[in-house]
């Protein structure tokens, strides 16, 4: 997919803008629906900062601008960006000093500015049309992993929060990049089996803690991973610690490789707030 179809130079009617925002809030739940409802009725606009575009579900050219995007050179098993090339499989520090459970990661974004945004509107404002251009982009950048995967598996929420929440963003994610790279989705392979505590202002040793022994697949549901090449799908890659504690229920539960794929990650050293 060309980069183009994320992103429009845009046009800025305030009345068509003004207008977008009413209708927006009385077509929420046509929204939740992928009715596509509120395209068919008003002209698409920016996803991030909601000004008039031409194509539905990108970014203008503003926000595209604002998007760190994670490219080659990068760590092979972390994702981590380089600063220059190293050669090809380089691994980083943190990879050979730390190896990490899963086999790779891989993010499309850095978790900053625009993206940081995307990922907001999507997990606590109910924007879940964001999900259409975070999955094309998270698609883009998992294309090596992707590509010899057998399964998708969201990273699940426990049931009281996605009773709060009504929807999981990982879930979301997962169907685009799915239908885009035609890989089976799976969401009921992977249980979140305890209530964890929010991640965020929790230190390293706390998040390892905190979601120790919370994911389990059912004995029903192994065939699903058994011998199998599994993609973990989430939103945000942060310390690792959550991405580790699940990878751990796959591999006991037979998957034959886990690889971490996400829209954004948290760069060295940078902020976990999300």
């Amino acid at each position: 997919m060309d980069v183009d179809d994320d992103y429009d130079e845009g046009r800025s009617p305030a009345s068509s803008r003004s207008l977008r925002s009413v209708v927006d809030a009385l077509f929420a739940g046509a929204r939740r629906g992928g009715t596509g409802l509120l395209d068919l009725l008003l002209p698409p606009v920016c996803v991030a900062c909601r000004r008039p575009v031409e194509r539905a579900h990108g970014l203008c050219a503003t926000c595209w601008s604002g998007l760190a995007q994670i490219e080659r050179p990068y760590c092979d098993r972390l994702g981590i960006p380089f600063g220059y090339d190293i050669g090809e499989g380089a691994l980083s520090a943190q990879a050979i000093a730390d190896p990490p459970v899963f086999d790779r990661a891989r993010a499309a974004v850095l978790f900053e500015g625009a993206a940081r945004d995307l990922v907001h509107a999507l997990k606590y404002r109910d924007r879940t049309e964001v999900a259409k251009l975070m999955g094309r982009m998270t698609a883009r950048a998992g294309r090596d992993l992707l590509g010899d995967a057998d399964v998708l598996v969201p990273m699940p929420l426990h049931r009281h929060r996605l009773w709060t929440r009504k929807f999981n963003q990982a879930v979301l994610l997962a169907d685009e990049v799915g239908r885009l790279a035609e890989v089976a989705v799976a969401p009921e392979v992977l249980l979140r089996i305890r209530p964890t505590r929010p991640q965020v202002g929790l230190g390293e040793a706390e998040r390892i803690a905190n979601v120790r022994g919370a994911f389990r697949v059912p004995a029903a549901r192994r065939g699903a991973v058994e011998g199998r090449a599994v993609v973990l799908v989430d939103d945000v890659l942060t310390t690792g610690a959550t991405a580790a504690a699940a990878t751990r229920a796959l591999k006991r539960a037979g998957a034959a490789r886990v690889d971490v794929l996400t829209f954004a990650r948290v760069a060295a050293g940078g902020p976990l707030a999300i």
